[in-house]
């Protein structure tokens, strides 16, 4: 006997374990699409708020800069593992995709069905379109800089034309009361919340109103510039906490 150890090739799983854990794999999978749903969908309801959530309060000022800037963190951390180690790129259309998915289960049936709004009234918005450019920036350029620039900036600016043929007709001018209103307004005023007084505004009331009619531009530039600078501080958060490290044993 010399001492030395047999490396012994490991066998690979047959017939009821390669069974086993298959289904263990696709377990995996399910939990993680939950948690991608559940956690997605809180960070999105604390920080973005009654801004994504209510129809009155999709305004032209507030709505626009802060949407873009809270969902481009999730899956700017989710790119930061799916696609250096993997070279998936999806993560950002995942992580939307699983949030759009969480947000319509809770405004139908907690919101719609549960506590009779119209289904209008809490329309949510989409960022699809956006995940899909930031995921094809990923793809193409392979770099953090070029996304975080051009990805980044793209993900805010598209972020409202994408929204209008969804949200345009709401904001069509009426006359109720011998006031002018927007349908969305009006939303407001009919279907009476616990929050009231504080969720009845006029959304067309701002503090960007010294700009004219462009306050939506400036808010979709700000946003936009805020999102280069959200993005890499989430890749990095996203890589440190998917890096594995090892304890060496003394």
């Amino acid at each position: 006997m010399t001492g030395k150890s047999l490396d012994i090739p490991a066998r690979p799983y047959t017939g009821e374990k390669a069974r086993l854990s298959r289904a263990y794999d696709y377990l995996i999978l399910v939990l993680a699409l939950f948690l991608f749903i559940g956690s997605f969908h809180l960070h999105v309801a604390l920080t973005v708020g009654d801004w994504d959530f209510w129809q009155d309060w999709k305004d032209r000022q507030w709505w626009p800069l802060i949407t873009p800037l809270m969902m481009i963190t999730f899956p700017a951390a989710v790119q930061a593992v799916l696609w250096p180690n993997f070279k998936l790129p999806l993560g950002a259309t995942l992580c939307i995709s699983c949030l759009l998915i969480g947000t319509w289960i809770t405004r139908f049936f907690a919101y719609h069905m549960w506590n009779f709004f119209p289904i209008n009234e809490v329309l949510p918005a989409t960022m699809l379109p956006s995940a899909l450019v930031l995921d094809a920036i990923l793809m193409l350029s392979n770099s953090l800089t070029v996304t975080s620039i051009f990805g980044g900036m793209a993900f805010a600016l598209l972020f409202y034309p994408t929204n209008w043929p969804i949200f345009g007709m709401f904001h069509v001018p009426v006359e109720y009361g011998g006031a002018q209103l927007t349908v969305a307004d009006l939303f407001g005023f009919q279907y009476i919340r616990a929050g009231t007084p504080e969720y009845l505004r006029l959304i067309e009331r701002g503090t960007l109103r010294t700009y004219g009619q462009y306050a939506t531009p400036l808010s979709a530039f700000c946003s936009a510039l805020l999102c280069t600078l959200m993005y890499p501080l989430w890749w990095y958060l996203g890589k440190a906490f998917a890096t594995t490290k090892y304890v060496k044993n003394i």
